[in-house]
């Protein structure tokens, strides 16, 4: 398009300061979320649980909650923190260029010459940065598992296990990565000025793709899927799916408590054959009609259509983001503000223009949380059409309890980074309020608390 090709010249100017502006957008990002994490600092410094949970919560439990609430804050503070300092390291040393010319010095060194090209020189690059980001990385990713989640009862891993975890993770990162990224930059370089056309029905078929293989060939490496046993269980999600016309095809058990104690369940799969997974220590804890309540709010998102508005939602973001992309892709002001001056690498300027497009990014995160948690809402509502008011109230109130997870929350923080509704919210919009439920399950509005997304409109 002509338009971007002016926005790209535009841009392109030689004395941009590009280095100072992505760097205070970074900067500008880390205070924001700071700023958010204190302000929800204090909620998780109250001493009593909010009106809606009083009946439902006991003192222990809510101080435990809160514990574990300030734990991971506190360990966000410093994690957050270091990953800034890292990411600012990382620009006032120039250390992309100088791993560029280091790759490049061992592509020379051990590559045919018939194999050296960008695509390869690229794939040298991006697999070892990886390398060296997960080396840095491994303190704080110790720490929140071997120390965080152990102390509050949720760590099932071993360090063996851990380790053969990010083992597997690298490894097919090689064998999907090196492929994916190899077609990403062929179709730069072949496709011309319209090549996001190109690179945004890749895109696509790479997410039908990984859909499919998802399931028979990289979860397995992970955890065991085990097909639910006969039972009243399995006879009330059938006839749910049943009664939705769910194409369900397989209905697995996980054991996710070979990691952690933390509870969940959800579907996957193509439009026309879907999987569900429930954790096995969802089972465990939950009664039948709760772990079908849950499953009927997850179901409620496919008979609502919310997973394929969340798809189409996610192929317009893909595209915009791709044709911004072909602004900044030649833009030399750019590369030469973080130390490119002869080579510029399309990944490198991929890097660059994700950096710069960061301000863009916290807007589109807070319109998607407002959405999810819009669809959170339909979801339950949907479940209490169905019946299941009542153990849907019941479950989510045993889910939080068991996964410590936060009762309560401060509107802007919420607003900006929970997907979910808070408990309390749930609750109220379910017509629950303790023992008693409100008896014409339909019209609970004015009752009802107010809503994060209420709040921030």
């Amino acid at each position: 398009m002509d338009i971007l090709q002016r926005l790209g010249r535009f841009l392109d100017r030689p004395s941009f300061p590009w280095k100072r502006l992505i760097v205070g957008f970074s900067l500008g990002q880390y205070l924001f979320e700071s700023f958010l994490s204190l302000r929800q600092y204090k909620v998780l410094q109250q001493k009593k649980p909010p009106k809606a949970l009083k009946g439902e919560v006991s003192q222990e439990v809510f101080d435990k909650s809160q514990a574990y609430g300030r734990a991971k804050a506190k360990f966000g503070f410093v994690s957050s923190l270091y990953d800034q300092v890292q990411n600012y390291g990382i620009i006032y040393y120039d250390l992309l260029p100088q791993l560029w010319v280091l790759t490049g010095v061992w592509l020379v060194r051990y590559v045919p010459e018939k194999y050296a090209g960008e695509i390869v020189h690229t794939l040298i690059f991006f697999f070892t940065y990886n390398i060296i980001t997960t080396i840095l990385n491994l303190p704080t990713a110790y720490y929140g598992t071997f120390v965080l989640e152990e102390k509050y009862g949720f760590n099932k891993s071993t360090v063996k296990l851990w380790l053969m975890d990010m083992i597997k993770g690298q490894a097919l990162m090689v064998v999907f990565g090196a492929p994916l990224l190899s077609g990403f930059l062929a179709i730069v370089q072949k496709t011309g000025n319209q090549f996001f056309y190109y690179l945004w029905l890749f895109s696509i078929v790479v997410q039908m793709f990984a859909i499919t293989i998802y399931p028979i060939f990289i979860l397995p490496l992970f955890n065991k899927l085990s097909p639910l046993d006969d039972g009243k269980l399995k006879t009330g999600v059938e006839a749910l799916a049943k009664k939705l016309k769910f194409p369900l095809s397989e209905l697995y058990v996980i054991d996710g408590s070979k990691r952690s104690a933390h509870s969940n369940a959800y579907f996957y799969g193509l439009p026309w054959k879907k999987h569900i997974v429930i954790y096995d220590t969802l089972i465990e804890k939950s009664e039948t009609e709760e772990v079908v309540a849950v499953l009927a709010h997850e179901l409620g998102h496919w008979s609502l259509g919310h997973t394929t508005k969340l798809l189409v939602i996610a192929q317009f973001h893909m595209f915009y983001i791709f044709a911004l992309f072909s602004v900044f892709i030649n833009n030399r002001s750019l590369y030469q503000s973080f130390g490119f001056h002869k080579e510029f690498p399309i990944i490198i300027g991929f890097i660059l223009f994700s950096d710069a497009l960061s301000p863009m990014d916290t807007v589109v995160k807070l319109l998607m949380n407002i959405l999810s948690r819009t669809f959170e809402f339909q979801a339950d509502e949907f479940a209490v059409k169905l019946g299941y008011s009542t153990d849907l109230a019941k479950s989510l109130i045993k889910l939080q309890i068991q996964n410590l997870s936060t009762m309560d929350a401060d509107w802007m923080y919420s607003s900006y980074h929970f997907s979910h509704p808070i408990l309390p919210e749930r609750l109220g919009a379910l017509g629950w309020y303790g023992s008693e439920e409100k008896a014409d399950g339909k019209e609970m509005d004015s009752e009802k608390p107010i809503k994060a997304s209420d709040r921030e409109l």
